[in-house]
């Protein structure tokens, strides 16, 4: 190790000179000679079925190449990519009700509006475009399922052909006595919560670039993807290229929050016709398309109860969680099932009882943005908490340190299984103190409900916990060469998360040089046998420490090429200064360059590949806390201020760690006041452009005000908790229990987001109940 470990300061992420000077290079930026462009013709419909597509003016257009239809392409579901099959042991814990439900490349039936149906390819963007709306489609309209209450119904249209209803997946879990615990609970609060639909919204959209040379490098891929290896090895199942004749790379990548981690059918639609023109082709959504057809996210509706004691310890939870999956469900359990292992949260529940149902809608599908499935736990949790705390007459953060899990109670089993199917258990952190410190920092007890200026002024807080660091693997290679500079691959992708930053500092610690020598390449599938790629909150603590373990390796080879140089015992060498050098005269030694030449030419490298495979996540925690001014004449909510207080792990950067969590505190605020993503009655899109989809500006995020604690993780040799999710976890929860406390003279009850104007005024104004409805709130099941 290095005398003063890089691990742990505040670099500049090195990635920005290039990207803040205009000098990235994203998939936009990949021009290859003789390219063509494709562009998808996509339905207009939310539920139809083709009698017919015809080309044929489309074809005659000066520039057009081809226009290929489902019958072009192979037929059949997307490969799998991630998580389609749960693990064994939570198959056999829970014995789901799971139907497999992905979609195909192209539809010959779509079942959104928005879906690819068709596809042109021309020698230039504006050819194609032209092209697509001269394709004639006979398109026979079907009965849409455009809300949860449709697909429930009785009578409801079967949307996928064969089965009997339209629930794609469903499960229990349980322990304790619910039933008995509520019946003996002194109050319990039974409530219906909603959140809305929304979009991830990253600043680039989509795209993909593909070429093929058929007798020597193969095919290669540029995607702005999140997971370039299990994107290769889609595109090897669907194209019958072997692996090893693929090369898929993620460039620069403007933003993903798992919108762009999951598998889609024109990133392979892109390599297929790249084979079978031979010619490289292009793609690049835009707004619109985005808007349409990548996934969305987030809808659930909670039907909850929770029981408390006279002292206001909880004695019971059970929910009815149904998730809106849109018309496919191609991640299966992962959504319904994180929503369920993250109610009980950081509190002790002795009896819980939760059911899950992935409903099928026709609408985009959706899938795991930033919290996946966290933020909706966290909402209807900590909404009921706030309710119970009323009713108790018990101050809100006090209600909260009722029911926190200690220090001394760690490790914690909360009894039943993690999405990996290993037993659910919070590894370390002090809860207590996180949510003291919180409260402390916003002056919780100096925040009065009072009128200022005509506003209501109230104040919100919430505690999270979260999985992190989700196997089954991550890899990565380490590499000295004859400079003596470091190379390090790894299947992590980037999208704007400082990876080349962090991972050189976690190697250099390790190999006794300086960060600024170590070169960092991640999302390029050349060099690395296996990736997974970065999605749920897992880079640093899966991939960091496969490049620690890697790195590790690498400084005993070094160690040990080096003391056959010096003829020292490798045990009384140590690197230093980009130097192997003995212990006892640190002005002796040998360049670490020169080192790996000879080693080289030894025929053993100074290299190593590994790969990390967690034994089951890290839990990362967090209490969030924000003041709030409401006008109950408009129902505009001004965020005053907003403290968050976390702890994940050992912190590598950070300023990176902080950045993290503005990032994701800024898209919470979103959730919470402004996004959501609308359809009519037909499931057409009603906003589908960034001047009625509202996304929060600079101006409508406050100052985030930070503190933080470190308590490593006794899971991972790093001590590292994940953090990229976390800050979007509590804004949705912790802004409604301020908007609510700020109503609360007034009888209100936040029961869903966003809290639009209208919204919020419908609760401050007895006679505008008509508009506190979200469009599902008749939604029951028996």
């Amino acid at each position: 190790m290095s005398e003063t470990p890089w691990v742990g300061r505040s670099l500049r992420r090195r990635e920005d000179e290039r990207l803040l000077r205009g000098r990235g290079t994203y998939v936009g930026d990949v021009d290859l000679p003789g390219q063509l462009h494709a562009v998808f013709v996509r339905s207009p419909f939310a539920h139809a079925a083709i009698g017919g597509i015809d080309a044929d003016a489309a074809l005659a257009l000066p520039g057009v190449v081809a226009v290929l239809t489902a019958a072009d392409v192979p037929a059949g579901p997307l490969p799998p990519f991630l998580w389609d099959t749960p693990p064994e042991k939570l198959v056999s814990a829970l014995r789901p009700h799971l139907r497999p439900c992905h979609p195909p490349l192209l539809a010959d039936r779509p079942l959104y509006a928005g879906q690819a149906v068709a596809v042109v390819v021309a020698e230039s963007r504006y050819v194609a475009e032209d092209a697509a709306e001269l394709v004639v489609i006979d398109y026979d309209p079907l009965p849409p399922v455009a809300t949860l209450e449709r697909a429930l119904a009785p009578d409801a249209l079967v949307v996928h052909e064969g089965w009997d209803d339209n629930v794609a997946v469903r499960f229990v879990v349980a322990k304790g006595d619910v039933e008995g615990a509520l019946a003996d609970a002194a109050v319990v609060v039974r409530e219906r919560f909603s959140t809305q639909r929304q979009a991830g919204i990253p600043m680039e959209t989509r795209g993909a670039v593909a070429t093929w040379d058929a007798t020597g490098d193969g095919l290669t891929l540029w995607s702005a993807t999140q997971n370039s290896h299990p994107l290769r090895r889609a595109l090897s199942r669907v194209s019958g290229v072997p692996q090893e004749r693929i090369r898929v790379i993620a460039p620069d990548v403007g933003g993903g929050f798992g919108i762009k981690g999951v598998l889609y059918p024109e990133d392979l639609l892109v390599g297929l016709l790249a084979m079978r023109l031979g010619r490289p082709v292009k793609w690049i959504e835009d707004r619109l398309e985005h808007m349409l057809s990548a996934v969305h996210a987030r809808e659930q509706v909670h039907e909850i109860e929770v029981g408390l004691d006279a002292e206001g310890r909880i004695v019971a939870m059970r929910d009815h969680v149904l998730v809106d999956t849109g018309a496919y469900n191609p991640l299966g359990l992962v959504i319904p099932y994180n929503t369920i292992a993250h109610l009980m949260g950081p509190y002790r529940v002795p009896s819980f009882e939760a059911t899950a149902e992935g409903v099928i809608t026709t609408k985009t599908p959706t899938a795991p943005y930033r919290g996946a499935g966290r933020p909706e736990a966290v909402f209807a949790v900590e909404r009921s908490l706030d309710l119970a705390a009323r009713r108790l007459g018990i101050d809100p953060v006090e209600l909260r340190l009722r029911n926190l899990v200690r220090p001394e109670e760690m490790a914690y089993d909360v009894g039943i299984l993690y999405r990996d199917g290993e037993p659910l258990v919070l590894d370390g952190g002090d809860y207590p103190e996180v949510l003291r410190r919180a409260a402390e920092l916003v002056g919780w007890d100096d925040v009065e409900i009072r009128e200022r200026n005509g506003r209501l002024v109230g104040r919100g807080i919430g505690v999270y916990v979260e999985g992190t660091g989700i196997g089954p693997f991550e890899g990565a290679v380490v590499e000295v060469g004859d400079d003596g500079r470091v190379a390090v691959r790894t299947g992590a992708c980037t999208q704007g998360q400082g990876h080349e930053t962090v991972f050189a500092q976690v190697c250099a610690d390790h190999l006794g040089v300086d960060a600024g020598a170590v070169d960092v390449v991640t999302g390029d599938t050349d060099g690395l046998e296996k990736g997974w790629g970065t999605v749920a909150s897992r880079s640093a603590v899966v991939a960091g420490n496969a490049v620690a373990e890697a790195a590790g390796i690498v400084r005993e080879q070094a160690l040990h090429a080096a003391g056959e140089l010096l003829e020292i015992a490798a045990a009384d060498l140590t690197l230093t200064a980009g130097r192997v050098v003995p212990r006892d005269a640190p002005d002796r030694g040998v360049g670490l360059g020169e080192v790996a030449r000879a080693a080289r030419e030894q025929g053993s490298p100074l290299a190593s590949t590994r790969y990390f495979e967690p034994g089951t996540v890290t839990w990362a925690n967090g209490a969030h806390a924000a003041v709030v001014a409401v006008d109950p004449e408009t129902g505009e909510v001004e965020l005053l201020r907003y403290v968050v207080v976390h702890d994940c792990g050992r912190e590598i950067n950070p300023m990176i760690v902080d950045g993290q969590v503005h990032g994701g505190v800024a898209q919470g605020i979103g959730g919470a006041l402004y996004e959501e993503i609308l359809y009519d009655e037909e499931g057409q899109l009603l906003n589908g452009t960034l001047a009625d989809y509202l996304v929060p500006t600079a101006e409508e995020v406050p100052v985030i005000e930070l503190d933080r604690r470190e308590t490593p993780s006794p899971l991972n040799a790093l001590g590292l908790r994940g953090v990229g999710e976390g800050g979007a976890i509590l804004p949705p929860a912790a802004i409604a229990n301020a908007v609510e406390d700020a109503l609360s003279g007034l009888g209100a009850v936040v029961r869903r987001t966003p809290l639009t104007p209208p919204y919020v005024r419908s609760l401050a104004v007895p006679d505008a109940t008509h508009l506190r409805s979200s469009g599902e709130d008749e939604i029951l099941r028996p």
